[in-house]
């Protein structure tokens, strides 16, 4: 079974427009270091091609056979989205839940089976839009539940930089609840 870490998903976002949900999801996919950050191109070529909207306010968006190459494992990646957004034509409504999908072979048709029970229950589907806790999603897609919560990554980037495009923000496990300052979190050297 494909492995969704809650740090691949983001409840609570916002996006602008259907390319920038997928430009968002694609970054979660690249985030977890199995996937290039180019594969967000062939998410938008696949999305070119045909729209990924699957229904009941859900899309699968993922690259096109051209663009396998800079994945380096399978893996998905989902993007809350309460207020929704357009998803063009073929979508009956907005979408709230974007599944980003970078396949090397056909591991992923575990997640499209799940996808197609929680599909069956449209009230489950209505929670998981709205959802605070990003155990409820990872459960939907994999069938099991993450024991504990882990913090989720933030709903809205930083501002970049002046004069630069692009800005990240990172959250990274303390397990050891260190904070800089004295000993005796400092490592043994």
């Amino acid at each position: 079974m494909i492995e969704l870490p809650q740090q691949l998903v983001r409840v609570g976002a916002q996006a602008t427009d259907k390319h920038d949900a997928i430009r968002q999801v694609a970054a979660l996919l690249a985030a977890g270091g199995d996937v290039d950050p180019q594969y967000v191109e062939g998410m938008f070529a696949r999305e070119a091609q045909a729209n990924t909207f699957l229904g009941h306010g859900i899309a699968i968006p993922h690259g096109t056979p051209e663009s396998r190459h800079l994945i380096r494992r399978t893996t998905v990646a989902a993007l809350q989205l309460p207020q929704g957004v357009d998803w063009g034509e073929g979508a009956d409504g907005p979408v709230h839940l974007v599944i980003g999908i970078a396949a090397a072979s056909d591991e992923h048709l575990q997640i499209l089976r799940r996808l197609t029970r929680v599909l069956g229950d449209e009230a489950h589907v209505k929670r998981l839009w709205t959802t605070p806790d990003p155990r409820d999603i990872v459960e939907a897609l994999t069938g099991e539940r993450p024991s504990a919560p882990v913090a989720a990554a933030p709903a809205t980037a930083a501002a970049p930089a002046p004069g630069l495009p692009y800005s990240a923000q990172a959250t990274l496990p303390n397990p050891r609840a260190c904070t800089p300052g004295p000993p005796p979190c400092w490592p043994d050297w």
